[in-house]
Formats: structure tokens, sequence, C-alpha cells
């Protein structure tokens, strides 16, 4: 089996790329150096679709059809550049530019944050909060607007990095169902293809929660809001794990109750969660030690925690992570794994390393390091 890691930064996509998931190698950086916040890939076509951008660049997906040896760009919005290259002649040919043709969503979004394939549809989210989809494989896109028109819209919050729909989760039984995240408005989905949307945010042990002064804290009987990542277990129902700005919580029910399974972490933040692709009780978390003490493990000591028990207990694993000195972050796009028996699970950090565990978790490897910042990490087998 061999194991692609597309691996998103602020230059540009690299593949880290193993068949034996020992030895690696690293092909990059892809994409014009444009900051990729997440990428996905389909085994079966050698596709692969990375999407970013920012105020300079545009937005927009980069599209390759051939395992990343070739790229094409569809951009959803302009950025600065366009207009600063159009007034300057002489700078333009110094960098051997060309106007682009128009993008059609130019002035309403700044980058793109996720990516998802559901049933036969591709969804982007971007920045600003907004989700669109395609139907031609990420050639032309359409916004989504029921979900830009529900009635709550109106009180979405921007997180520290703005208002952002930074995951897309699907059904992959159930093509017109799927969740979807937005930092900072919670959880909503969809269970009719986009057509209507219901807020899933409600916390069923409230009261065991107490009550925390943070504004990201869980309150009035609903998780906190700013929803950092979120997976679904697959072969399990509807059973999804988030990490939370304030807390690690679990619902059964898709989403409709959250249990807090954050008691047994160091911590109530962080960026990642992951779930094992055969057994819906197992999964892992980064815990870092708070948004205004660094964003970094707890006591400068890395470690994955991993509960093999839905969240009921947790486990720090630290086998070949660094336990002295360590201060990197590990950002929510940046964990993924794959399903080989025993599962592989890899992470990437925002100071340029790549880490992979092919025991499940059990002890570590640095398989990369001195990439620019990771953004995004996920497993694409073949």
């Amino acid at each position: 089996m061999t194991v692609s890691l597309l691996v998103g930064t602020t230059k540009g996509l690299f593949l880290v790329t193993s068949e034996d998931r020992s030895d690696w190698s690293v092909d990059g950086p892809h994409c014009d150096l444009w900051p990729i916040n997440h990428a996905i890939g389909d085994a079966g076509t050698g596709t692969i679709w990375a999407g970013g951008g920012s105020e300079w660049e545009g937005t927009g997906v980069w599209r390759s059809d051939d395992r990343g040896a070739s790229w094409t760009l569809s951009k959803l919005a302009h950025g600065q550049s366009e207009a600063f290259f159009a007034d300057n002649d002489d700078v333009a040919k110094l960098f051997d530019w060309k106007p682009s043709p128009p993008a059609p969503f130019t002035g309403e979004i700044s980058a793109l944050w996720s990516l998802g394939r559901v049933g036969d549809r591709l969804y982007a989210g971007s920045k600003p909060a907004t989700l669109f989809s395609s139907d031609d494989g990420g050639e032309t896109w359409e916004k989504v607007s029921s979900l830009s028109d529900h009635p709550s819209a109106a009180e979405w919050q921007p997180g520290a990095a703005g208002l952002l729909l930074h995951t897309i989760v699907a059904d992959p039984g159930h093509p017109e169902k799927f969740w979807i995240g937005i930092s900072a408005a919670g959880v909503y989905a969809t269970e009719d293809g986009g057509a209507t949307w219901d807020r899933r945010n409600r916390l069923s042990n409230a009261e065991a929660c107490g009550h925390h002064h943070h504004p990201a804290a869980p309150r009035d009987g609903q998780t906190g809001l700013c929803v950092h990542n979120m997976v679904r277990a697959d072969g399990a129902g509807d059973i999804l794990y988030q990490q939370n700005h304030h807390g690690v919580y679990r619902s059964r029910d898709g989403g409709r109750s959250w249990d807090d399974i954050t008691d047994g972490l160091p911590s109530t933040f962080g960026f990642p969660v992951h779930v094992h692709p055969r057994d819906g009780e197992t999964i892992w978390t980064l815990p870092l030690n708070g948004d205004a003490t660094g964003r970094y493990p707890p006591d400068a000591a890395a470690a994955v925690w991993k509960s093999t028990d839905g969240g009921e207990s947790w486990e720090a694993k630290r086998d070949g992570l660094p336990q002295v000195a360590c201060y990197f972050t590990v950002l929510r796009q940046a964990m993924s794994g794959d399903s080989a028996n025993p599962a592989g699970i890899y992470f990437g950090t925002n100071s340029g390393s790549i880490f992979a565990s092919t025991d499940e978790g059990e002890s570590w490897d640095e398989i990369a390091r001195h990439l620019p910042t990771v953004l995004c990490v996920e497993a694409v087998e073949t």
C-alpha cells in the first residue's frame, strides 16, 4: 500500500509519499506557492484538489488529474494582485503576469479553508463562512445560498482567524446528509443535500460542565460555538467527535446532542481530532496549553492523547515525540490517518515537521522536517 500525505502549507502543497510507511519522499511545492489550507484526493482516479489562497493571490481550488504532476486553477475570487499587476505594467512584465478571466465571487471571499466530497459533488468552505458546490469536479462553483440565508447567519461571530467554514464531514452511505463546522457559529447539518440546514450545538451534559468565564466556553445549554475540527466515525452510525476551542465533544445522534468528554485531558484547547477507520470508539487529539498561553503542548512536552472508549478516558502517547522545549502548534486540519491494519496516524506542525505513527499512535517518528508552516495533512492510499 502506498500512502501519500497531502501536506498543505503556507508555501504551497507538498506530497509526502511512502510505499511501505517506512521510507518517505517529499515532492513540492505545488500550486504556485499559494497558501493551501486544505487538500483532498481520490485514490481511484489520482485526482487531487487543493484549496486556499489569500487576500493577495485570491481564492481558488487547484486540481491535478495525474497525482500532482500538473495542475490547473479554478479561481473563485481575485485578490489584490490582480489590480496591482494591472496597474503596473513593468512589474507585470517582470513576473510574466497575464490577466485572469473574471472570478465569480470577487469581493465576497478571501480564502478557502475546507474541501469535501459528498457523493459525486465537491464542496468548499471559505472565509468568511460560505459554502460552495461543484458538480463538474471543481471546474465551476455555485454558492449554497440555503446556508448563507439561514436565520441564524446574522448571529455568526468570527473566531480569532475570522469567520471560517473550515470542516465538511460526509456520510459515505447517504450523500444527501453531511455536516459542516463554522468558527464561531458551531455545527450545522443537512439531510436533504443542502436544501435545508439544522443548527446542532445542544450540550447533553450541560450541568456537569460547570461555569466558565471564557467567551468560547459552553453556556446556555450549548457547546462552545467555536468548533475547531469535526470527524465522523465510519461504520458506526452518526457518531461525531469535535475538538472545540473549549473542550472535546462526542455526539451519538448526528450532532443533535453533544457530550463533553474533555475530562482526563490536560487542557480544554486544541485544534485537530481524528477517529479510527474501523473502531468508532478510538480517537486521537493533540491538546495545546491554551489560546492565551502560547498554543503549544502543555509543559512544552508533546503528546497525542488517545481514547479507546469514546472519550470516557484518555492516555498520553509520547514515544518518539519531543519532550523538552517543544513549542509547536498543530492546526485544525493537520492530523489525518490511513486505513491500514494497524492504522497509521499523521500530523504536521507549524514548525514544518510531519510525524507518523504506524501502530495507532503508540509510537511516533518524524518523517519530514523543515517544511513551511503546515496547515493540513490528508492521507490518500493507493
